[in-house]
């Protein structure tokens, strides 16, 4: 059995603001070592269930390059670093058996939750055939085009929520009760760490019971951009276009998997900055 475990920062027990989450801030060893301490338990519970079950833990927040490798549990792979292929799903393909996403957050827009956004500041929302979707939506998605069913997914209760309403057998651990974009009555680190040990391993021992979040092309895709800037790249790439809406772009994918890595272009455009 092969599984992938995709790990974010924002949703990680414990952690309310961005001096846990960014390289530059004071309090980022700290949330480091709750993101790495979230994982491991991810890792422990889904071999407890298949202990012969090969586990990648990709690194899925900001630079990949949190987690801290020699806290891991040695019997998991990491994969760290960017840029990469899939983005935050690096390690996914038609081969793994399930997907669980560790630490993710509300998309933008929803709330309230904490960090809420999607993938930077600078995207406000992205809509695939009219359905609003964050980073839990886009990232289950791609893995359900390729078969695989996001089983587990904890964060927050409102990114606990976003998950139930795509897939409602998605097994979800809500490690804190959002209170605003900074603000939640968490659970003591210890306990969110056992009950996603729990979780894990249920949700691994129920996995054909949880279907993949599959959507069929063609797919028009819409993505509403922060940035006037931003809005003149994102023109310049074939087939995408402006619409009547001052800060959207829009294009239409033959299937899933092309419109994800282009949303992944269109997001990286956003963080360049005019000369």
């Amino acid at each position: 059995m092969r599984l992938l475990i995709s790990v974010d920062m924002e949703g990680i027990s414990g952690i309310v603001h961005s001096t846990e989450t960014n390289p530059e801030r004071y309090d980022y060893q700290r949330g480091r070592e709750l993101m790495t301490a979230d994982a491991n338990a991810v890792v422990a519970g889904v071999l407890d269930a298949e202990p012969t079950a090969e586990v990648l833990v990709a690194d899925a927040h900001g630079t990949f390059r949190n987690l801290l490798p020699e806290q891991l549990d040695r019997r998991a792979r990491l994969v760290r670093g960017k840029p990469r292929a899939l983005n935050m799903l690096a390690g996914l393909d038609e081969e793994t058996d399930a997907a669980l996403f560790v630490g993710y957050h509300v998309r933008a827009g929803e709330g309230p939750g904490v960090l809420a956004h999607t993938m930077n500041g600078e995207i406000l929302d992205v809509r695939v055939a009219g359905r609003s979707l964050g980073e839990i939506g886009l990232n289950a998605a791609m893995a359900g085009h390729l078969g695989v069913p996001v089983v587990l997914l904890s964060g927050d209760d409102a990114a606990c929520a976003e998950m139930t309403h795509l897939v409602p057998e998605t097994v979800t651990v809500a490690v804190k009760e959002a209170l605003g974009m900074a603000a939640a009555v968490t659970l003591h680190p210890e306990e969110a760490r056992d009950r996603l040990r729990r979780a894990a391993a249920d949700a691994v021992s129920r996995r054909t019971e949880i279907p993949p979040l599959a959507l069929g092309g063609p797919l028009a895709v819409e993505v509403d951009l922060a940035s006037p800037h931003t809005i003149d790249l994102a023109t310049l790439v074939p087939g995408v276009s402006r619409t009547a809406g001052a800060r959207t772009v829009a294009f239409t994918s033959p299937d899933y998997a092309t419109a994800y890595r282009l949303i992944l272009l269109l997001a990286q455009l956003a963080t360049i900055r005019p000369a």
